[in-house]
C-alpha cells in the first residue's frame, strides 16, 4: 500500500494519497494517533490532507473490513534560510546563487518574487538556483518551497543595464586627478568605474549620478579614454570619450 509523497510539512496540511485494494468506504486514516482529513476515496485510494505532527509515524486506512497494515510517513520541519550568495543580479536572470540554511534538502522551488525556478541540492543546507528573469527592477522577496513548508525573509535585488548619458568635465590631465560627475540610469548599484579600461576610484550619489576620480594614463600620455559603467547586470560606455590633455611645457 504505496503512500504519496511519504513526506510533508510538521503543520499539516500535506495532501497524500494513499493506494491499494479494498479501501472503498474509508471511515478514518490516522497519522499516529490523529485523523487525517478525507478528501476523496475509491476501492483502490484514499487521498487525505494530513493532520499536524512530528517524527516519522504510522499511517492507517480503516474500512468496514477492518485496518490496514502500517506505512511510514515522515514529518518534516519548515525550512530556514541563513542567506544568500548574491543579494543582487540582472534583470534577465540566468546568474546561479547559493542559499545557505537547514532543511534544505527536499526544496523543490524558490521563488524571486512572483518567479519560481528549481533548485539543484547539494546537501541539507546548501542548494544553488539559477535566478529567474525578474518582472522589472527593484527588490523581491525570496522563497524557498520545501516538504516541509516554505520560508522566506531574504530578498533579492533585480538590476537592470546602467546608462550614461552625460559627463562633466570632459577633459582633464593625464596626471589624473580630476573629479567627473557621471550622469546616467541605474547607477545606484555601480561595482566599477573605468577610464580607457583603467579603474576609477567612485562614490554612488544616486541611481542617476556616479561621482569618479580620473586615474592617471596608463603610458602617462594624452588622449581620448572611454568612461564605462559596470553593475551586476552589465556595462555602458559613454557615447564620446574623456579626453587627457598633455600638460604645458615651457
Amino acid at each position: 500500500m504505496p503512500i504519496s509523497p511519504n513526506q510533508g510539512s510538521t503543520g499539516g496540511g500535506t495532501t497524500v494519497t494513499i493506494t491499494g485494494t479494498n479501501l472503498a468506504n474509508a471511515s478514518a486514516v490516522k497519522f499516529g494517533s490523529k485523523n487525517a482529513t478525507i478528501t476523496a476515496n475509491t476501492p483502490t485510494s484514499v487521498t487525505v490532507i494530513s493532520p499536524s505532527g512530528t517524527g516519522a509515524v504510522p499511517v492507517t486506512v480503516t474500512t468496514p473490513g477492518g485496518t490496514s497494515n502500517p506505512l511510514t510517513f515522515f514529518y518534516v520541519g519548515a525550512p530556514f534560510k541563513a542567506g544568500l550568495s548574491a543579494s543582487s543580479g540582472p534583470l534577465a536572470g540566468g546568474n546561479t546563487v547559493t542559499l545557505t540554511g537547514t532543511g534544505l534538502s527536499t526544496a523543490t522551488g524558490v521563488s524571486f518574487g512572483a518567479n519560481t525556478a528549481t533548485p539543484t541540492i547539494v546537501s541539507d543546507s546548501v542548494i544553488t538556483v539559477a535566478v529567474p528573469a525578474g518582472t522589472a527592477a527593484g527588490s523581491v522577496g525570496v522563497t524557498v518551497t520545501t516538504a516541509g513548508g516554505s520560508n522566506n525573509g531574504l530578498s533579492y535585488t533585480y538590476v537592470d543595464v546602467p546608462t550614461v548619458t552625460t559627463f562633466a568635465p570632459t577633459s582633464g590631465p593625464a596626471s589624473g586627478g580630476t573629479a567627473v560627475t557621471i550622469n546616467g540610469t541605474n547607477l545606484d548599484t555601480t561595482q566599477s568605474v573605468t577610464f580607457g579600461g583603467i579603474a576609477a576610484p567612485f562614490s554612488v550619489v544616486n541611481a542617476t549620478t556616479v561621482s569618479a576620480v580620473s586615474p592617471p594614463t596608463a603610458d602617462g600620455q594624452p588622449g581620448p579614454a572611454d568612461i564605462t559603467v559596470t553593475n551586476p547586470a552589465g556595462s555602458a560606455t559613454a557615447a564620446t570619450p574623456f579626453q587627457y590633455l598633455a600638460s604645458p611645457g615651457i
